[in-house]
């Protein structure tokens, strides 16, 4: 799999996929960063009036419900549609999917009209969408660092088996599953939870392998959970006792520097 992980970041900066982001104001600079950082090419549009061109001529999509609004909304449905019939990836993050009944309704008659490849969340807004009760705690998952991980990877293969695609749950172990097989991934660092937008820059990088590989989109998915967990553990030991601004840059400067020998020592993972 390591072997498999390392191609995936190759090809993504050999093809410098097209990644399409219709995404939330808050942390829309730091997923136009990574994705550059993993060698790929963002573009943020979100206009109805130009989201279906731009989607037809990109690689990926990747959708992201953290500060949704009516306008975005009818965006995010015609681009995922128009990616569905162009055989284009679409990644869906769910942001805050549980919180209000606008945003519920939304995210659930996204699921159910467009195709996700690629469905990213934390355990609550995974729960969410698999109809279990989770608490919600801004966009932020309140139980995502005290859960059963039995419970996790029976969730993500279920969800995943429901709507045909990977599923990816981030925590303090990130689970990952295509509805057959089982990835659990151990990296990554309690800081991470300090610093906003880490989940939203992970779809991205998702997004980003998607659209360098077409048909492997579970390992591209591992890769990108792998890259951000290394990234965080990297950042951490670069600025012990700096705080959380030279932490976010460290994540940065972690991810643009990811190569293959890095990964080989420090990705740490089992499959089920």
């Amino acid at each position: 799999m390591i072997d498999t992980c390392i191609d995936l970041l190759n090809k993504t900066k050999e093809n410098k996929p097209l990644v399409h982001h219709i995404t939330n104001y808050v942390t829309a600079n730091d997923c136009a960063n990574v994705t550059l950082e993993i060698g790929a090419s963002p573009i943020m549009a979100d206009d109805i009036e130009e989201v279906l061109e731009i989607t037809a001529v990109s690689d990926s999509v990747v959708i992201n419900t953290g500060t949704l609004n009516c306008k975005t909304l009818k965006s995010m449905f015609l681009s995922g549609k128009m990616a569905n019939k162009k055989n284009i990836p679409v990644i869906f993050d769910p942001v805050g999917v549980g919180a209000t009944r606008f945003r519920n309704d939304a995210v659930m008659k996204f699921i159910k009209e467009v195709n996700a490849s690629v469905v990213r969340g934390n355990i609550s807004e995974i729960k969410f969408i698999a109809g279990v009760d989770s608490k919600i705690k801004g966009v932020d998952a309140f139980e995502s660092y005290f859960v059963d991980i039995e419970h996790t990877k029976k969730i993500a293969k279920e969800i995943a088996q429901e709507l045909n695609c990977v599923v990816a749950i981030s925590g303090a172990v990130d689970v990952i599953s295509n509805g057959n097989k089982i990835i659990c991934i151990k990296n990554g660092h309690s800081s991470l939870r300090g610093l906003t937008g880490t989940g939203c820059m992970c779809s991205s990088l998702i997004g980003s392998l998607c659209g360098a590989t077409k048909n492997q989109n579970f390992e591209a998915t591992i890769t990108a959970m792998l890259c951000m967990g290394i990234a965080g553990e990297l950042a951490h030991k670069n600025t012990k006792n700096l705080g959380n601004g030279s932490f976010h840059i460290a994540i940065h400067n972690s991810i643009s520097t990811m190569n293959g020998k890095i990964f080989k020592e420090m990705a740490r993972f089992y499959e089920e």
